[in-house]
């Protein structure tokens, strides 16, 4: 995909090393109109002259991946205002304040102050409730930990299979 020009201001040139991201929770189980946090936390500050480097994807079964938030902070063109970002340094935090149906899919924690950038997949899945311990549909997040997804100059995303490294249930 191509991404909005202001997302030109993510890329820290020149810069290399190893950033690895972690993410909590591992799952969480959420009712329609609750608020749920994803954290993410890196093991250097992303903070770079004075920006986080640090930005929000959701992505759907068989789309692309949609931005929600760049710069830690700043919500994308479009994103409704139940999304909300925050965080420096180390530690992140994306929020959506009331959960929505159409909330559903995965969502990625993205840092790019140095190659290879790397990214937290948290898969969000929708399941209606089949079971006599509840009575509604239920929002369960699980996390699982990818690399391998870089972005070019241009921010056209590479997509290619990843294989999970490691995966939280």
């Amino acid at each position: 995909i191509q991404l909005p020009s202001q997302w030109a201001m993510m890329e820290v040139p020149y810069a290399s090393g190893q950033i690895v991201m972690t993410q909590t929770p591992e799952s969480l189980a959420v009712s329609p109109g609750d608020r749920i946090t994803i954290n993410c936390k890196a093991s250097s500050s992303l903070t770079y002259q004075g920006n986080k480097y640090l930005a929000w994807y959701q992505q759907k079964m068989g789309q692309a991946p949609k931005p929600l938030i760049y710069l830690a902070s700043t919500r994308a063109s479009g994103i409704p205002d139940r999304f909300s970002g925050s965080g420096s340094g180390t530690d992140f935090t994306l929020t959506i304040s009331r959960v929505e149906a159409e909330d559903a899919g995965d969502y990625y924690c993205y840092q790019s102050t140095k190659a290879p950038h790397t990214l937290i997949q948290t898969n969000t899945q929708t399941s209606p409730c089949c079971s006599f311990q509840c009575n509604s549909c239920f929002l369960y997040l699980t996390a699982t930990l990818e690399f391998g997804q870089h972005f070019d100059q241009s921010f056209n995303t590479r997509l290619s299979p990843l294989l999970p490294l490691l995966t939280l249930l």
